[in-house]
């Protein structure tokens, strides 16, 4: 809608006042643009807390279980656009009811059970509804994916992606040289599962925690990067026809090692049980109370480190263009690195949406509908600040 002077206002709802509902509230009540906010979360105390935190008039807590699609819909119904931020189980219900509701929304993702797929199949029921729907909207995936987008959409034929991310401590401590800056048992999750790749053009399986890479970043010594399950999301879909696609992890050197020991020792699988004493027990879940303690980030200060490299050929010459960026914790606000890079990714894809930068409907993955530029624009104004350099043949 229209505001004063013209200005194009928006109401938005924010499904959970966790870390990441929080923090995409923070950007959406700092924003001109944004006339209200909603905070809806099935805990309202909590909800309550976020937005007394935050003292902005714009937004108010609402009471709401997302798991209840009809006390959902009609709280959706007030608003132009919904970030969930919920426990990915909840994507697809929450995309439903808000296409059902004729209102656009957006998800942090998650490829466990195929929920994006699920989200994905609803394209044609948002075409129809004329709402826009965009899931996998954090970092990995989510802001390789826009800027994969916006590099292939540079080149004539593109040829290969190679995609580095890492969210890690500034200062490592053993004995793992990381602190975990999002749910450990998805970690786990990604180290032990096989990584979906595409190399010499066909679709196929790595290893997870194999292939080192040696990396650099400036104000960072010796890096490793190896590969690992779910990062590649639905760029294997886009860009079927490719070279090379490849997702890699960063983390400080020998981490990669001692990771994969536990996996070979069966510690990590969620399906492993073994008999102690009579009692079945998952080697897992001892593994996940034992490590949590050891690597809680705490008050230290974490960082997010990203590299994406789109190959091919432009006007006849090898062309590659390369997205970096270092993010480092709000200290000020108290906010982690990722979560500042995360968030900030979901709140401003929202308000394009809201203002219709973005306007094409149905169901679409971030890199087949997200305007690259503009992207790193509004980041940057975040404090977020992602470079751009391009690469020819020349220059190697």
């Amino acid at each position: 809608m229209t505001g004063e002077k013209g200005v194009r206002t928006m109401k938005v709802a924010v499904l959970g006042s966790g870390l990441m509902g929080k923090e995409a509230a923070r950007d959406l009540v700092n924003s001109s643009e944004v006339k209200k906010v909603g905070l809806a979360d099935i805990d309202v105390q909590r909800a309550e807390q976020v937005c007394q935190a935050l003292g902005s008039p714009k937004i108010k807590a609402y009471k709401v279980d997302a798991g209840n699609s009809e006390q959902l819909a009609e709280f959706l119904k007030q608003y132009d656009v919904v970030i969930n931020a919920l426990f990915y189980s909840f994507n697809e219900i929450v995309a439903k009811t808000a296409i059902e509701s004729g209102v656009s929304s957006v998800d942090l993702g998650g490829h466990i059970g195929h929920v994006t797929d699920h989200v994905l199949d609803l394209y044609n029921s948002a075409k129809a509804a004329q709402v826009t729907t965009i899931p996998d909207l954090g970092v990995a995936p989510g802001m390789i994916n826009i800027l994969s987008g916006y590099g292939a959409s540079k080149l004539d034929v593109v040829k290969e992606i190679r995609l580095y991310v890492g969210g890690i401590p500034v200062q490592p401590e053993p004995p793992l040289e990381y602190n975990h800056v999002f749910s450990m048992e998805g970690l786990l999750d990604h180290y032990t599962d096989p990584s979906t790749i595409i190399r010499n053009g066909k679709l196929q399986q790595v290893d997870s925690l194999t292939e080192l890479e040696q990396l650099h970043f400036e104000r960072f010594g010796p890096l490793e990067a190896f590969h690992t399950s779910g990062g590649t999301s639905t760029l294997l879909k886009s860009f079927p026809d490719i070279d090379t696609l490849e997702y890699k992890t960063i983390r400080y050197r020998g981490h990669a090692e001692k990771m994969k020991l536990l996996v070979d020792l069966k510690l990590t699988g969620n399906d492993h049980v073994v008999d102690v004493g009579g009692i079945q027990v998952k080697p897992r879940e001892v593994l996940l109370k034992t490590l949590d303690p050891i690597v809680d980030l705490k008050d230290k200060d974490d960082a997010v480190l990203l590299r994406v490299c789109v190959g091919g050929a432009k006007d006849g010459k090898d062309t590659t263009y390369q997205y970096e960026m270092i993010t480092y914790k709000d200290r000020t606000n108290k906010v982690t690195a990722m979560a500042r890079a995360t968030a900030n990714t979901i709140s401003v894809v929202a308000q394009m949406i809201g203002s219709q930068i973005i306007t094409k409907k149905g169901v679409y993955p971030p890199e087949k509908i997200v305007p690259g530029g503009h992207y790193i624009t509004e980041m940057a104004k975040r404090g977020v600040m992602i470079s751009e350099r391009r690469i020819d043949d020349f220059d190697r």
